[in-house]
C-alpha cells in the first residue's frame, strides 16, 4: 500500500512527495497531512486512534475481518464526513457481502482487462488465456463477486457458519500437524495445525502453514515450528508420494517428533466427503480466516479438483480432521508412531 508498485510513493508527484517512516508506520505529505499503518492482523491497535478517512485493503483475506472493520468505525469519527475505501478482490466473505449491500456503499469494479497494457505480454498470453471463463478467472480476472458452487462439497457459508475466534477455542486434548508433501521441489507442500476439543468431538483449525517451492528439508522445518507452536501430539504425514522419505526428513531436522502415517487407498473426493460431512454438523470450526485453504475447499467438486491441480492445503485439512475426528486409532495400515 506504501511502496509497491502502484503504492502511494509510486503515485504520488515528484512535487507532492510523502515521507515514510516505516519505524513510526507513519507516511507524511509536504502539506501536513499524516496517514498511520496498521495490520488487520492487530485489531486491537485500532483501539483509541481516530481518523477522518480509511483505506483498507484486501479485506477479503483479512482473517479477523469483522473484529477489524468494527474496530476501525469506532475510530473513524474526526471531520465532517468520514470516509472509508475498500479495496479487495471480491471473494463472498460476510464481511464483503455486507459492505456491497449497505446503501451507502458506492461499488467500483476493475477488471484485469483494463489494465493489460501495464501487464507482462506472458501474463496476458497463459494466466488469462487459462482463467479467462473460469468461476475463479470470473473472480479474479473479472471483479465478480460470486456465489458458492452447488456442485462443491463445501461452501463459504458452511465454513463462515461455525468460524470462531482464538478466544472462543476451549481446552484441547489432542493436536495434529498434518502434512501433504509435494510431487516435486516446486509444488505446494500442505501444512494445516487441527486440534480437537477436549470434552466433545467438535474440532479446530488452529493455522494453514502451507509453502510452495520449497526443499523437503524447508517444508519439514516449517512444520516442525507448526508442531512446537500448537504444542502438537502428532505431525500427519501422507505417505504416498515419498514414502518413508516423509519421516525420516521430518526426523533429520527432530527425531523427538511423532509422525503418524497416513496413506491415501481413495481419490481425493471419497476422502473429503466424510470430513466435509462434519463441516456440515458444526463440528469444525475455523478459527480465523485462510484465504487460500477455503477457496480450496469451496472449488472442490468431482469434475473440477480444483483446476486439475493437486489441492495440497485442503489435501493437509482433509487429513488432519480424518485424524482427529474419523479414524478409531485400530487401523494399523495408518499409523505408525
Amino acid at each position: 500500500m506504501v511502496e509497491g508498485p502502484s503504492g502511494l510513493l509510486a503515485s504520488s508527484a515528484p512535487w507532492f512527495m510523502p515521507i515514510y517512516t516505516p519505524s513510526k508506520r507513519k507516511v507524511q505529505w509536504p502539506n501536513g497531512a499524516v496517514a498511520m499503518c496498521y495490520s488487520a492482523e492487530d485489531y486491537e491497535s485500532l483501539r483509541g486512534p481516530q481518523f477522518d478517512a480509511a483505506w483498507c485493503d484486501e479485506i477479503a483475506k483479512w482473517r479477523y475481518a469483522q473484529e477489524a472493520f468494527d474496530q476501525l468505525q469506532f475510530g473513524l469519527r474526526l471531520g465532517r464526513r468520514p470516509i472509508q475505501i475498500h479495496t479487495t478482490t471480491p471473494r463472498p466473505t460476510p464481511l464483503v457481502r455486507q459492505l456491497i449491500s449497505l446503501k451507502t456503499t458506492f461499488l467500483t469494479r476493475g477488471r484485469t482487462a483494463d489494465n493489460l497494457i501495464n501487464l507482462a505480454p506472458s501474463f496476458r498470453e497463459t494466466i488469462v488465456g487459462r482463467y479467462e471463463g473460469t468461476r475463479l478467472g470470473r473472480q479474479e480476472l473479472d471483479a465478480e463477486l460470486l456465489d458458492d458452487n452447488p456442485d462443491a462439497l463445501w461452501s463459504h457459508r458452511l465454513i463462515d457458519a461455525f468460524r470462531v475466534l482464538p478466544v472462543a477455542v476451549p481446552p484441547l486434548g489432542r493436536t495434529v500437524v498434518a502434512v501433504d508433501p509435494p510431487a516435486t521441489e516446486s509444488g505446494t507442500c500442505g501444512i494445516v495445525a487441527a486440534g480437537q476439543a477436549l470434552d466433545n468431538d467438535h474440532a479446530y483449525v488452529l493455522g494453514d502453514y502451507s509453502i510452495e517451492g520449497r526443499s523437503p528439508e524447508n517444508w519439514a522445518k516449517e512444520a516442525i515450528l507448526a508442531y512446537y507452536k500448537h504444542e502438537a501430539d502428532a505431525i500427519v504425514a501422507e505417505v504416498n508420494q515419498g514414502g518413508d522419505m516423509v519421516k525420516r526428513v521430518i526426523r533429520s531436522v527432530d527425531a523427538s517428533i511423532p509422525v503418524v502415517e497416513v496413506r491415501a487407498y481413495k481419490g481425493k473426493w471419497l476422502r473429503a466427503e466424510p470430513v466435509s460431512m462434519k463441516y456440515e454438523q458444526g463440528k469444525v470450526h475455523h478459527v480465523g480466516c485462510y484465504a487460500k485453504l477455503e477457496d480450496q475447499m469451496v472449488q472442490l467438486t468431482p469434475e473440477n479438483m480444483v483446476r486439475g491441480k493437486s489441492p495440497d492445503n485442503l489435501d493437509a485439512l482433509v487429513w488432519a480432521i480424518t485424524e482427529l475426528l474419523l479414524n478409531k486409532h485400530n487401523n494399523p495400515r495408518v499409523r505408525s508412531l
